[in-house]
């Protein structure tokens, strides 16, 4: 009789915890989200991170705090967030970088393509190529000739990051060899290149673009297929070296995979009002951003496309960490 009464009982509490669990998904988030990036403050994600986490507070009342962990190309960051709870308070901030990294790196512990789940796709932007306001050369085709009789250095937010493929893909069409140096994060990069330490690096627009308004760099070419509106007189680099893939950056929101589908929805569809939010719109505009918020299965076909793309860039520069 008693075995009978506790399953009974456990019964009930099953039963009893479902609307529970339901509850607590349909009043999602009821405490801070964690937005997890893997570079640096100041780079371009996380400019981007802090600006939606803003227009979210706006949505949700609840706080999206930004938690940079910078290292190995933004691996370090995704395996934090694998390591956390698929309940939908840990996010990551997806870029080519990352992509970039898996693609290079032979030791990643994990599969970026089947263990995160897509929230949505914020926008996209060019890299700026930037030499410091010394240099002699006054564009492009100045610099490959300067690089051709100069060792020069060029800085990147790490081996195996986007600003290194940028940098490989240029010596090699350009028949260079400038001398990569690896940083942490891209903004110290720049801090490098500003102080005369490096004569150039790569940068998305944000992460570039007030150290070019002030002088302190000067910008030849953005790897984008046309100009960017915030630097009409830049041009692509690929008018001066045909073949040049066009790398670009771009921010995705992921969660691990797990991750509840009415939580995910939820995210998505609040990342979309953000990013379509005319405020916020315009500040995406202001920094350089083509905007798209979209659809979970979108942002999944965005994904593969950009694994493809990437895959093939990687192969044709013959990128290696140790270059």
């Amino acid at each position: 009789m008693r075995n009978v009464t506790l399953l009974a009982f456990g019964a009930a509490l099953a039963v009893g915890m479902v609307p529970v669990v339901h509850a607590a998904e349909s009043t999602y988030p009821n405490k801070p989200i964690r937005l997890v990036i893997g570079s640096a403050s100041g780079s371009g994600p996380d400019i981007v991170s802090r600006a939606l986490a803003d227009r979210l507070y706006g949505t949700w009342n609840q706080r999206i705090v930004v938690d940079s962990r910078p290292g190995v190309a933004g691996i370090l960051s995704a395996e934090l967030v694998l390591r956390s709870p698929a309940d939908g308070y840990t996010w990551m901030m997806l870029t080519s970088q990352l992509m970039v990294a898996t693609e290079v790196y032979t030791n990643v512990k994990f599969d970026l393509d089947k263990s995160f789940a897509s929230i949505s796709v914020i926008g996209s932007v060019p890299f700026v190529l930037v030499v410091n306001a010394d240099l002699p050369a006054k564009n492009l085709r100045e610099l490959i000739e300067l690089a051709k009789k100069t060792p020069l250095r060029y800085g990147s937010a790490g081996a195996g990051s986007s600003e290194h493929l940028c940098g490989v893909l240029f010596n090699k069409l350009g028949g260079t060899q400038m001398l990569h140096v690896p940083y942490k994060g891209v903004a110290q990069a720049l801090t490098d290149t500003m102080g005369k330490e490096l004569h150039l690096t790569h940068g998305v627009v944000p992460a570039v673009m007030s150290a070019v308004q002030a002088g302190r760099v000067r910008a030849l070419g953005v790897t984008g297929e046309k100009r960017n509106a915030l630097l009409p007189d830049v041009p692509p680099i690929s008018e001066v070296l045909p073949g040049y893939h066009n790398p670009l950056g771009w921010y995705a929101v992921l969660a691990p995979l797990g991750t509840p589908e009415s939580v995910l929805e939820t995210a998505n569809a609040a990342v979309r009002q953000a990013v379509k939010h005319p405020q916020f719109a315009e500040q995406l505009k202001g920094l350089g951003l083509d905007m798209t918020g979209t659809t979970r299965g979108e942002a999944d076909a965005f994904r593969a496309e950009q694994r493809k793309r990437i895959h093939d860039v990687v192969k044709m520069a013959e990128l290696d960490a140790k270059d």
